[in-house]
């Protein structure tokens, strides 16, 4: 197996015995980056100049104390990195260069990870398929003429592939879970306000949320462990404390209740997806857990609901690309001419649809028809859950309701595409803790479960998720040229 493949806890023992060095690590994931990313596309900067500065900066000084000692970890441009081209998967902020580390960063510089580069990204992470990368599209390790997801397609891809033993994502409405479903990966989602979004570029604020992409589930605990907790930069940081998650993971989860809500396991999911889910289900059976099925009976309006909201958080926090103080500025005849050339070349054709639903929905007249009643429908659907979880500890069903479709099937076509992240966006709007790990294959591709718990319950699930894990079968390792090994 790969260097970079191995786990975190693995490497970081074989650091600390010297076995292997930062510089080794540093080689080794330069080296399959080299080899690799030129078929999929997962990375838009690589930054070897620091990448080997750091490793030998964290040779000399020593990781003994570091958790995350010299891991290699890519993370989606869309975060603040001091001195590394920033661009949110956007031509509009091409030449953007941040003089700041968002405070992930800053979190996980101390503790000793290494980062390789940036991840590519649908543009300011608008898009499930990693189609609307302002600069060039990513493919799926396990077939390049497969979507990755979106938008942290990136990241996924290159932790798949071991470009990267993890990378960071954002996922507002599924943009970490549904690229790792995709990719046969372990992502993420915390709680809304666990961990810090400063240095995170917006799209939807009341929506974002940063957080890990691994292959296997301790690892996203440890990660988790680095990055969380009460941010004073961030007004909507919560003041939670953070708990140990490796201790959460004991792999025993008998007398577990857990819901299935059958909204999320009927019209449109795949026939192979439901089958995978169905299985892992009575796995979890087999393990103690009691299984019910449950409703979530506004789930149905989720997607409208979320595609009203979002684009109207991005409409406001996109307006400050104007071409006078940040990102590209394409001249014109006066100012209004000079906004318009700005904004009609630098931001693709899905920021420019969103950005247009967003202004349309806060727009006099029809605020209160579309905006405020989207407001009021996403109350209602964290209301369910706080019903079911009243009797339930945690909420299971499939990532995503179609294993990684073709590239460009359905890049015409927004509502079909908007449909991808079904089961995911009720759990964002609600603003729950949610990972997606592989349960199997569906015609050699890889499926995902979503296990989602209470607010910031990540030990929960990631009590569950490891459980599962330790007694499912590793899916087989993709191949970058397409087919699995």
């Amino acid at each position: 197996m790969s260097l970079i493949k191995e786990s975190i806890r693995d490497l970081h023992k074989r650091v600390i015995q010297k076995e292997i060095t930062a510089q080794d690590l540093a080689d080794a994931s330069l080296n399959c980056i080299q080899e690799m990313d030129g078929k999929l596309g997962a990375f838009l900067q690589v930054d070897e100049e620091g990448v080997r500065e750091r490793a030998r900066a964290l040779d000399e000084s020593g990781v003994a104390d570091r958790p995350l000692a010299a891991v290699p970890m890519g993370i989606k441009d869309n975060i603040s990195t001091r001195g590394v081209l920033t661009t949110a998967g956007s031509r509009i902020l091409g030449d953007y260069t941040p003089i700041y580390d968002a405070v992930v960063i800053e979190k996980l510089n101390d503790a000793g990870a290494n980062m390789m580069g940036k991840t590519n990204m649908d543009e300011f992470g608008m898009g499930s398929s990693n189609e609307n990368s302002g600069f060039h599209p990513v493919r799926n390790p396990w077939n390049p003429d497969r979507v990755p997801g979106g938008s942290s397609g990136g990241s996924a891809a290159a932790v798949a592939s071991g470009q990267v033993t993890f990378a960071l994502g954002s996922d507002t409405g599924g943009s970490i879970r549904q690229p790792a479903a995709f990719c046969g990966v372990v992502g993420l989602k915390p709680t809304y306000g666990r961990v810090s979004r400063f240095g995170l570029i917006a799209f939807a604020s009341s929506l974002d949320q940063i957080g890990p992409l691994t292959r296997n589930v301790e690892d996203a605990a440890m990660v988790l462990s680095t990055i969380a907790g009460h941010d004073p930069k961030d007004s909507t940081s919560a003041k939670v404390d953070v708990p140990d998650y490796l201790a959460s993971l004991t792999g025993e989860i008998r007398g577990l209740k857990v819901a299935v809500p059958r909204e999320l396991m009927g019209e449109g999911i795949d026939a192979g997806v439901k089958q995978r889910v169905q299985e892992a289900l009575k796995r979890l059976e087999g393990l103690g857990a009691t299984v019910e099925e449950v409703s979530l009976p506004h789930a149905e309006y989720a997607v409208a609901t979320y595609y009203l909201l979002a684009p109207a958080e991005a409409s406001s926090n996109l307006a400050r690309y104007d071409g006078v103080r940040y990102g590209v500025r394409v001249e014109g005849d006066n100012l209004l001419d000079m906004f318009h050339r700005t904004r009609s070349t630098g931001f693709g054709d899905e920021v420019k649809r969103r950005i247009m639903l967003g202004t349309y929905a806060l727009s006099s007249g029809y605020y209160d028809a579309y905006y405020r009643k989207a407001q009021q429908v996403r109350t209602l659907i964290r209301q369910d859950f706080e019903s079911i979880f009243q009797t339930y500890d945690v909420v299971v069903g499939p990532t995503a309701p179609t294993t990684a479709f073709p590239m460009g099937e359905k890049v015409d076509d927004p509502l079909t595409m908007y449909l991808n992240d079904i089961c995911t966006i009720p759990v964002s709007l609600a603003g729950l803790p949610a990972i997606s790990v592989p349960c199997g294959l569906s015609d050699g591709l890889p499926v995902g479960l979503q296990i989602v718990g209470k607010p910031f319950d990540e030990s929960g699930v990631l009590r569950v998720a490891h459980a599962f894990e330790q007694h499912s079968e590793r899916l087989p390792e993709p191949q970058a040229g397409g087919g699995v090994s």
